[in-house]
């Protein structure tokens, strides 16, 4: 009787377990071994696609949850940790007065990367302009350092000015000073007009022609910041701004330009400007797509590497062009190899939706400027 009470309490379990008729105490014992064995060979089938189940739909809600993470940068790049990548607290954040601090984050003082752009082709100019067989003027090149440092910070200025509006509305951007409402209208005329006095009082120690060649790239510098409105090659006309050192450092050593060297000069560093620039507008293509900003980055799309390399060819015809015919010697030509492989190495290696790998390429175009003007010294003197 008791045998047949436990195998009908335990029929739904029968596949699992093995009760004998008869002898109910030995039944007993079967069952308690029974239960045992289940209990460590595991859950019966159905358990076992019950708990299947929990874990599907656990995966499904991380996998939905990631999905609605921000995307993170896909690898860690070792370039980004030199000292003049974008990095997000800098000097100026750690040690600079609180009353300071919006001032040197409006002229991007505390961060160099963009002065030494503007540099190189003012370095490239008047090293192209030394005599057969002497080094550059330290003099002018430590005058156009000072230039290049205070007019990159006026640029600066007057792009957030037009830019407020926008800024406000990129991720990358909207902590900018004026952006975030840091700085009021008159303390940013005020800085301004600061900003281009400096300016002026450097421009004014060079000769007469260059005064004026210097005065009428203000136009561009108050134009460029409106382009991004009207056209998808503002990257160009960056690169007409920031490479106007190329015809003003060669003025400014000889009272004149001469135009068959500065012009491949001038040509090649827009089409180097175009490459660094256009990678570094990939960054923001997702913001500048919603809020209706143009950029190369997002006229090349898909095509930006190949472009880009094309782009690389000809910056480094132009610079080849220009050191021809100032009569360079062969090391500028070795060293110029050089910086080709530089520039296919940041396009073709630039992962374009990775903001870390993007900003570490514009970052090391400080070394490929250093590796041209080092090119023209030895290519003079050798």
């Amino acid at each position: 009787m008791t045998a047949r009470l436990l195998r009908h309490a335990l029929s739904p379990l029968s596949p699992h377990l093995s009760v004998p008729r008869g002898r109910p105490l030995l039944s007993l014992v079967h069952l308690h071994v029974s239960l045992t064995q289940r209990s460590i060979l595991g859950p019966p089938k159905l358990c076992r696609h019950l708990t299947s189940s929990k874990q599907q739909q656990q995966q499904q809600q991380q996998q939905q949850q990631q999905q609605q993470q921000p995307l993170k940068p896909k690898r860690v790049d070792p370039i980004r940790s030199t000292a003049f990548s974008i990095e997000k607290h800098t000097w100026a954040e750690r040690y600079s007065p609180p009353w300071m601090l919006p001032y040197l984050q409006l002229s991007r003082i505390n961060r160099p990367a963009g002065t030494f752009l503007l540099l190189w082709p003012c370095y490239w100019s008047i090293a192209l302009a030394a005599p057969a067989g002497h080094v550059p003027d330290g003099a002018l090149l430590a005058l156009f350092a000072t230039g290049a440092l205070v007019m990159r910070s006026a640029g600066c200025t007057i792009n957030d000015m037009w830019d407020r509006d926008f800024d406000k509305r990129v991720e990358r951007t909207n902590k900018r000073p004026l952006a975030a409402g840091k700085l009021s209208d008159t303390q940013v005329w005020a800085f301004l007009g600061a900003q281009l006095s400096a300016g002026l009082a450097v421009l004014l120690q060079l000769n007469g022609y260059s005064i004026a060649m210097g005065a009428a790239s203000l136009a561009l510098v108050a134009v460029y910041p409106t382009m991004k409105r009207w056209t998808y090659w503002p990257q160009a006309f960056l690169g007409l701004t920031f490479n106007y050192g190329a015809l003003l450092g060669w003025a400014a050593v000889h009272g004149s330009c001469a135009w068959p060297v500065v012009l491949p000069l001038y040509a090649g560093g827009v089409a180097w400007t175009l490459v660094y620039d256009t990678l570094y507008a990939h960054q923001d293509k997702k913001d500048d797509m919603k809020i209706g900003v143009r950029s190369t980055a997002l006229l090349f799309d898909d095509q930006t590497k190949p472009v880009l390399n094309g782009f690389a060819a000809a910056a480094i015809a132009g610079l080849g062009t220009a050191g021809y015919m100032a009569g360079l010697d062969w090391p500028f030509f070795l060293g110029l190899t050089g910086g080709a492989a530089h520039l296919a190495w940041q396009v073709n290696t630039a992962d374009l939706d990775d903001p870390l790998s993007l900003q570490a390429r514009f970052a090391s175009n400080k070394w490929f400027g250093a590796l041209i003007f080092a090119s023209i010294v030895t290519g003079k003197v050798w």
